[in-house]
């Protein structure tokens, strides 16, 4: 269930039917995506407030339209195997201003495949590519999910922000499974450290693709103006 709490007009949470004619009404035409991490507000564009809420939940929506912004906030309750879950999506003011470090589509393609040619070399020969039974099982998956004709974005979205948060997510499943294998064959601090340094650019850049991806849409609208 998700609901809007904050909305101008209203005084208190609405469903969110409701909550995007409103937001509709006040002129809002699309949504940008932000995923800020520590030291990177990737996608926000102020006031400290809004930033602040959106990255302790390393995620917002910036309205398009609108001088206004959404952080979700997950609510879980009730027992194992009848667990509730419930989304408030938290409405504050933003400031009208560019997103903070949100690259096109093609700057994004460029970075991330050349991070991923980086990362590759440090982590093969650190032995933490990510290999064995489990991790070929993960991307065994992740490819059966991806040929199971389902569609990564909405219709109307340029092909080559497909293409870009395709490989964004393929990616992302690498450093997944970097991670999960613990430190591999990473044994001395001086491997570990090397490890993280190659791990953490890409991460970046992978995130700014994303965003890069989800944004295209209301980019390209702008655009069109």
């Amino acid at each position: 269930m998700h609901r809007v709490d904050g909305l101008p007009g209203e005084t208190g949470p609405v469903g969110l039917t409701l909550a995007l004619g409103r937001l509709r009404a006040l002129g809002v035409t699309g949504f940008r995506v932000a995923l800020p991490a520590p030291g990177h507000p990737l996608g926000l564009s102020g006031p400290p407030e809004f930033n602040a809420r959106a990255l302790e939940a390393e995620e917002a929506v910036v309205c398009h339209g609108g001088a206004l912004g959404l952080v979700p906030e997950v609510y879980e309750a009730g027992p194992a195997g009848d667990l509730h879950v419930e989304v408030v999506w938290h409405c504050l003011p933003v400031r009208e201003a560019p997103p903070a470090d949100v690259p096109s589509l093609g700057e994004a393609e460029r970075e991330l495949a050349e991070a991923l040619r980086e990362a590759t070399v440090v982590l093969t020969r650190l032995d933490v590519a990510g290999s064995g039974p489990v991790a070929e099982a993960a991307i065994d998956a992740y490819r059966a999910r991806a040929h199971a004709g389902h569609e990564v974005l909405a219709p109307g979205y340029p092909s080559r922000a497909v293409r870009v948060l395709e490989l964004a997510r393929r990616v992302g499943l690498l450093i997944s499974l970097a991670y999960e294998r613990g430190h591999g064959g990473a044994v001395s601090a001086s491997e570990m450290g090397a490890r993280a340094a190659a791990l953490r650019p890409v991460e970046r850049v992978t995130r700014r693709a994303q965003v890069a991806a989800y944004n295209a849409y209301v980019e390209a609208q702008e655009r069109g103006r």
